[in-house]
């Protein structure tokens, strides 16, 4: 009986890997097609957007804003509002498909476990040498996407840090998701942490998360935070400002301490 149920997880395992392999493909031909409309309206755009500093131009020239020009601004200024939202719109499509790839990729690694094609029970990994991590996770913050807004179980989690014993399996509310998009100050500046709200952010140069208060928070998108860690070895009991990207400043439900 149990050999009968092995057996059909494992044919479920390789139908899962099947589907999300055919799946992924039109995942990856939409995302193409996606791309491609984004230049077509990039193109369009960029047409307008000439015209119109052609028009700046002209208007200099005569030294004055005619109804005639006004009424041509206006309607081109228009068209570029346009063009700026449609193209914005496309690439929320091609960012919805890259999540759904992502997913679908966790997917298959879990089906590929099951069917056998993947085991967690190969050697451990060598331990990441300090550098190289540090680095990884620096290259990570960087590419964290940017979030566009419109006008809102348990976790087996993988510790890189640890050797031999790299997974662990905990509740969902002891697990806080990192951010899975970068905050643009100039645009949604209410989805950043603000000046002196407490924080978990990680400590630079180690995989620990400290609290913090922030001490600044980013003025462009590929600013990072300026935080102070709470540190007794300091007469105010914190630490002098240290900057953290983005991806690792996270909230902490906890009260600030007096």
């Amino acid at each position: 009986m149990r050999r009968t149920l092995r057996g059909l997880c494992v044919v479920a395992a390789v139908m899962a890997l099947v589907s999300a392999d055919s799946r992924i493909a039109e995942l990856l031909a939409e995302l193409q097609r996606l791309l491609g409309h984004t230049q077509e309206e990039r193109s369009r755009s960029e047409h307008n957007l000439i015209n119109i500093q052609k028009t700046h131009e002209r208007m200099q020239t005569e030294n004055k804003i005619s109804p005639y020009y006004r009424t041509k601004l206006r309607g081109l200024y228009t068209t570029a509002k346009a063009d700026a939202e449609a193209e914005c719109n496309i690439l929320r499509k091609a960012l919805d498909k890259i999540a759904e790839i992502k997913s679908l990729l966790e997917e298959r690694r879990i089906a590929a476990k099951i069917a056998g094609i993947y085991s967690d029970a190969e050697p451990p990994r060598k331990t990441m040498r300090r550098g190289v991590l540090m680095t990884l996770l620096q290259q990570s913050a960087m590419t964290l996407p940017l979030w566009i807004g419109k006008p809102g179980d348990k976790y087996e989690v993988d510790d890189i840090d640890e050797e031999g014993k790299e997974r662990h399996t905990l509740s969902r509310r002891r697990v806080i998701p990192l951010p899975q998009w970068k905050a643009n100050p100039e645009t949604d500046p209410e989805a950043l942490f603000q000046r002196e709200q407490l924080v978990l952010a990680l400590y630079p140069q180690t995989t620990c998360f400290y609290r913090a208060l922030i001490h600044a928070p980013p003025q462009r998108p590929q600013d990072d935070y300026s935080v102070l860690f709470e540190d007794t070895s300091y007469a105010d009991g914190y630490s002098p400002p240290l900057n953290v990207a983005q991806r690792y400043v996270v909230a902490c439900k906890e009260t600030k301490k007096k």
